[in-house]
């Protein structure tokens, strides 16, 4: 009798399904209190040979129900459940929906309170996809992939320390002539004809110095100016320690990027990977590449701008040239605003200075938007100019100026999705 334990076990399995239906189909009112329920039928009764089977063999067993209605209408052993809440009352939907309002705005405050923790990983990760190119033309070179992060890394804390080097030395400088010819403005100021002027008529010197008194012996504004020092000390604390994170973590990045990618990618289900990873590397080699395309064509910028105050003899050329190839960085605009801040340098020391930086800015703006841009993003991306100006604009008013910069991959890569996903679809609709 090989065949009885798997019918035995079968009829048990049977009768436990059908006890767990009763369960949670209750309608005692249909049976006497005394009655035995599912469970103690299922504990307590015999088994009966079921028709056309072999008999049983011992054990407590019982007859499994022979219909559905049977089963709906055998009595629940745990007690009689009540009526199921109603979704539909006010009082549920009204609570609800308040306790996913409270959930939206806690979620909202919390993204809130981690924008600057959201930025820094957005800056990591666009300069880990600016630098990888270099990573892996090193890989390329017979080298392991830490041998290469090394380099690249070295590289980038070098020219950071030359732009230091470059920068502030001449702040330096500057500030303390400042500083040391100040009492000789300030003595040129109220000596000059205007100001005595004004001193004659309205008594502004004297108006002027007993404002100061009162200022300096006012607690309240005292407070106020240390504290704003003391702000201003804790925002460049900031700023060099959020430099230093994004270095950091751009480091990390760089290193495990391949394992970042790979883990990312493991999420995506198995039919559609392959063509996910295809679009997501498409979409990170441009953006990389855009990066490094935006960088070369700001270091161009800010090489000849130096080169041409040097020449010209407009003061502050290398704190100028270094501002003027960071905001090259900015798309459509940067390169505008570089040579008006140059300009109007040059305006206040000699105007025709300034005349001779505005020709020069206007005929190397033609070169570079048709010449040396071109040459250098020829392998980048391809976003129609009136796409880059929104970008540049929604981004702008998003995040500033690093919404600027990181608009024009962003829309690069939806330019991407729109060509190689949207219209195919379409097409096969």
């Amino acid at each position: 009798m090989a065949g009885v334990p798997w019918r035995r076990y079968r009829d048990f399995r049977h009768r436990q399904r059908e006890a767990l239906h009763a369960s949670n189909h209750p309608h005692p009112e249909r049976h006497a209190p005394d009655e035995p329920g599912p469970v103690e039928q299922l504990l307590g009764e015999e088994e009966q040979p079921r028709e056309g089977g072999p008999p049983a063999e011992g054990g407590p067993q019982t007859v499994p129900f022979s219909s559905p209605e049977e089963a709906a209408n055998a009595p629940n052993p745990f007690g009689r459940a009540g009526a199921p809440l109603n979704r539909h009352s006010p009082f549920y939907v009204g609570f609800v929906g308040a306790l996913g309002a409270l959930i939206a705005v806690g979620l909202w405050r919390a993204m809130g309170r981690l924008t600057t923790t959201l930025t820094i990983l957005v800056v990591a990760f666009f300069l880990t996809l600016a630098l990888n190119p270099l990573v892996e033309w090193l890989i390329g070179k017979d080298l392991r992939r830490s041998q290469a992060v090394a380099v690249v890394f070295a590289g980038v804390l070098v020219v950071f320390a030359l732009l230091g080097l470059l920068v502030m030395p001449p702040v330096i400088r500057e500030g303390a002539a400042l500083l040391n010819n100040a009492p000789d403005y300030v003595d040129s100021i109220l000596n000059s004809k205007v100001v005595r002027d004004l001193d004659k008529n309205y008594d502004i010197v004297d108006r002027l110095q007993k404002e100061i008194n009162d200022r300096l012996t006012d607690g309240s504004f005292v407070s106020r100016v240390f504290g704003g020092v003391l702000g201003a000390g804790r925002l460049v604390v900031n700023v060099l320690f959020q430099a230093f994170t994004i270095l950091v973590l751009t480091l990390y990045f760089l290193a495990t990027f391949p394992r970042v990618k790979q883990a990312a990618f493991a999420m995506v289900p198995a039919s559609r990977r392959a063509r996910v990873t295809s679009l997501s590397e498409e979409i990170m080699r441009r953006t990389g590449a855009y990066a490094m395309g935006q960088a070369a064509v700001a270091t161009v910028n800010a090489v000849l701008s130096y080169v041409m105050m040097t020449i010209v003899g407009i003061p502050y050329a290398a704190v100028l040239a270094v501002v003027v190839g960071f905001l090259g960085l900015i798309p459509m605009v940067g390169a505008t605003l570089g040579a008006l801040l140059v300009a109007t340098v040059a305006f206040f020391d000699e105007p025709k200075k300034a005349i001779i930086a505005g020709v020069y800015y206007l005929i190397y703006q033609q070169l570079e938007n048709y010449v040396v841009a071109p040459k250098i993003m020829a392998r980048t991306v391809s976003v129609p100019g009136s796409v880059t100006v929104v970008a540049a604009m929604t981004g702008g008013t998003l995040l500033g100026v690093l919404g600027a910069l990181l608009a024009v991959p962003i829309a690069a890569g939806l330019l991407l999705l729109y060509e190689e996903v949207l219209l195919p679809r379409q097409r096969r609709a």
